[in-house]
């Protein structure tokens, strides 16, 4: 088996797939991909079907992204011929006087500056446009036409299937345990061996933390456990994506409930953000929590009555999120060889697009795109007394 790559590219999920896939497009050769899973597994935040895509942030940041995250996503379809990108519209709601309120507001500011258009509904018009909905009079609406579901888990195997046709070879079921990078070359020390590269990504999202001591680093990570739950609704047609959008409910900082249309399974898709749910990464769990069901039936009790039905499926995943909730997309300080990108919970949406910016920097050591907030030397890493604080990652 051979040893030494150019680019050796760690962990096959949104991210590492599509860095690859860039980096081959953009003329790289002799890539290495090495998962310790198999490829398409489902222990990852890359599984599943179905995940948030939108211009709805309260970020600018963020925002200023969307567009350009939106066409990387067309131009792949057009490469394929799949469908990865399904619009539903999206439609933020929250109640009067809610903590949610300025968040909606940082949203339409965000869009504003972005030219972005969306628009403001009361609750008349939400009842009208989806009856589907039980709310009081006082909550508002926006609604932004572009929002929808990405087919994450299609997309992931379209960036494997391209980035194989340019030549990049895929090592499944080989974990990763130490990176030493000296002069010209970084050793990669697996379990299936020492592998050797003029330039490593690193992509590992939740496991990040066990490579961040060969490096040096002292980065202090926060893990939390996340779950997602599918209920089999008997009213198919009021739930079809083309009747019913992707919706979040901006209830407060520790109430902001999100769902999707019927997609990928016969059931409707919810959940929250941000449990709570403090883990290590060998603290994961994958088994649901069925307090944690009820919490989501009740909501849909309350406001989305027809979308009750039995829970078809929960399942469980984990945020990675540094501590300003931020992406991280540079080199790695002290070894510029090794590039790292770390999505924060809420990366799927941008895979692609990040994956262009993540073989930009290793490539050049530098991307055109406006990542300055994403660096690896920003005060929030590199500043111990650093309060945590994170955004809503869905």
């Amino acid at each position: 088996m051979r040893t030494g790559y150019d680019h050796i590219v760690i962990g096959a999920g949104v991210l590492g797939t599509a860095t690859a896939y860039w980096l081959a497009r953009s003329g790289a050769t002799n890539i290495l991909v090495l998962e310790q899973f198999e490829l398409g597994h489902d222990k990852g935040a890359s599984e599943d079907h179905s995940r948030v895509i939108r211009h709805v942030y309260d970020d600018p940041i963020y925002t200023a992204l969307t567009h350009t995250m939106f066409d990387h996503w067309s131009d792949l379809e057009y490469e394929t011929g799949l469908k990865l990108v399904t619009k539903t519209g999206g439609l933020s709601l929250v109640p009067a006087g809610s903590p949610g309120q300025s968040e909606v507001d940082d949203c339409k500011l965000a869009m504003a500056q972005a030219h972005i258009p969306y628009e403001e509904l009361d609750a008349a018009e939400i009842r009208r446009r989806w009856p589907q909905w039980t709310i009081d009079d006082d909550v508002t609406g926006l609604f932004q036409v572009d929002g929808g579901i990405l087919d994450i888990r299609t997309a992931c195997a379209a960036q494997i299937a391209r980035a194989r046709a340019r030549g990049v070879e895929f090592l499944p079921n080989t974990t990763v345990s130490e990176l030493d990078s000296a002069g010209d070359r970084v050793t990669v020390t697996t379990d299936r061996g020492t592998f050797t590269a003029g330039n490593v990504v690193v992509c590992t999202a939740s496991w990040t933390e066990r490579l961040l001591p060969s490096l040096g680093l002292g980065w202090h990570m926060t893990l939390t456990q996340e779950q997602v739950s599918y209920f089999a609704t008997p009213h198919l047609r009021d739930f079809a994506p083309d009747r019913f959008p992707q919706w979040s409910w901006f209830g407060g900082p520790e109430r902001l409930y999100y769902g999707m249309p019927i997609y990928g399974e016969v059931a409707v898709k919810v959940s929250r953000d941000m449990s709570g749910r403090f883990i290590s990464s060998d603290e994961r769990s994958y088994t649901p929590l069925p307090e944690e069901t009820e919490l989501y039936r009740t909501f849909l009790r309350t406001h989305l009555p027809d979308a009750v039905g039995p829970e078809l499926v929960s399942k469980t995943c984990v945020y990675d999120l540094p501590p300003d909730g931020n992406f991280i997309l540079d080199r790695v300080p002290g070894h510029p060889r090794i590039t790292i990108g770390i999505g924060a919970g809420h990366a799927a949406k941008f895979g692609n697009l990040l994956g262009h910016i993540l073989s930009d920097i290793t490539l050049h050591g530098a991307t055109s795109f406006p990542v300055e907030p994403f660096r690896a030397d920003r005060l929030a890493l590199t500043d111990p007394s650093y309060i945590p604080k994170f955004r809503h990652s869905n």
